[in-house]
């Protein structure tokens, strides 16, 4: 029996995301979700996504002659899982800049799927040296893929695309980024950047919902890959660019809803403007500054490394800092933080992410303080 329709109707409370993804949404971000049920392969859905496709080659102002965006279903680990069993032909390999949780992550994915790696180890508070990329480079003149985390999301940390590019296409790799905190937020230029491939998902910048992610790559290198040995049946890149070139559809079924709220995600990244919506960030960056300085806390990184994204702060020297009861009382009263992701050290991040404004950010700060207060803590806090 089918049960009786009930109409939607449901107030949504606005809360402030300051952890790492997903984002804060807009209002119209969360409507574009309710859309009429349709089949994925329907003809009406398939432009939706081909549009998709083309306007995320657009964000890095690649031209849709070069450059393709792949979708997959999945969390931006997804896209690390892609890039690296799809792009590192057999008996070549990956060389890996590791400075933090997420470039661990990616010599993971090589070591999960038997690709040689050369993992190349900096501390995770500081910038790779360009000098150790390349002399690395010379002695394995067989890597076929250098990838680089352009945000180090536990850290803040900011990687330097340009330069690690340039010296890839020197030794003749191409360059696999994990944009995944950055893109369409940070301006990003495919050709100006030395960008083979970037990465990204739905919910990080472009501010839509969890679900949907994607690779932005040379079309040439993604072809290439047609007589690569697969390692993976679901995430092997050239069958899902080939089935969709082939057929106008997805390989595997998309989560649709969350394609919709991309779409209309896409539409007001274009329409608020790039360099618009990094001075929002830029902006926000400073007011979080500002917070933290009033409130005595110290971030683990100098601001020129940082991209201005990701906030990460030392816990204070106080019996009476307790991060879980924080955590707590921030998020009864509609804000969110989240722990660090630094192995040897208690911090906790404070992201600047999503559709927020300067003022949602020192509403936010105002909620810590009182949290803090509640918990006892003496402000400034002391270190």
């Amino acid at each position: 029996m089918i049960l009786k329709e009930q109409k939607i109707s449901k107030t949504v409370k606005r809360t402030i995301l300051l952890n790492p993804g997903p984002s804060s949404t807009t209002e119209t971000v969360k409507a574009s979700l309710i859309q009429d049920d349709i089949c994925h392969r329907e003809e009406d859905f398939a432009k939706i996504v081909r549009d998709i496709c083309d306007d995320l080659v657009k964000v890095v102002h690649g031209k849709t002659s070069d450059y393709t965006a792949v979708l997959f279903a999945g969390s931006g680990t997804i896209n690390i899982d892609v890039a690296l069993s799809s792009l590192v032909p057999d008996g070549k390999k990956a060389l890996v800049i590791n400075n933090g949780a997420y470039s661990q992550r990616a010599v993971d994915v090589c070591n999960f799927c038997r690709i040689p790696v050369v993992d190349l180890k900096f501390d995770i508070l500081d910038l790779p040296d360009l000098a150790k990329v390349e002399n690395a480079l010379k002695e394995n003149p067989d890597v076929a893929v250098v990838y680089v985390v352009h945000q180090e999301t536990g850290t803040g940390l900011c990687n330097p695309l340009r330069e690690i590019g340039a010296i890839a296409h020197k030794y003749n790799a191409i360059l696999v980024s994990d944009t995944t905190s950055t893109y369409g937020i940070i301006p990003m230029n495919v050709y100006d950047d030395n960008i083979d491939f970037c990465m990204a998902s739905s919910q990080k910048g472009l501010n839509a919902f969890t679900g949907v992610s994607f690779l932005v790559g040379k079309t040439s290198e993604i072809e290439k890959t047609k007589t690569y040995k697969p390692r993976s049946y679901y995430t092997n890149l050239w069958r899902q660019y080939d089935y969709f070139k082939k057929n106008k559809q997805l390989h595997f079924t998309p989560p649709v809803q969350i394609i919709y709220s991309l779409q209309q995600a896409i539409k007001e990244h274009f329409a608020e403007g790039e360099q618009a919506k990094y001075k929002r960030f830029m902006d926000g960056f400073k007011a979080v500054r500002e917070e933290m300085t009033k409130l005595g806390f110290q971030d683990i990184l100098p601001v020129e490394k940082q991209t201005g994204l990701v906030v990460s702060i030392k816990y204070p020297k106080d019996p009476k800092f307790d991060f879980g009861k924080i955590h707590d009382y921030l998020f009864k009263n509609g804000v969110t933080i989240y722990p660090g992701k630094i192995a040897d050290l208690d911090t906790f991040r404070v992201c600047n992410l999503g559709c927020l404004t300067v003022q949602d950010i020192r509403d936010a700060f105002k909620v810590l303080t009182d949290a803090l207060k509640e918990c006892g803590v003496a402000t400034p806090v002391k270190y």
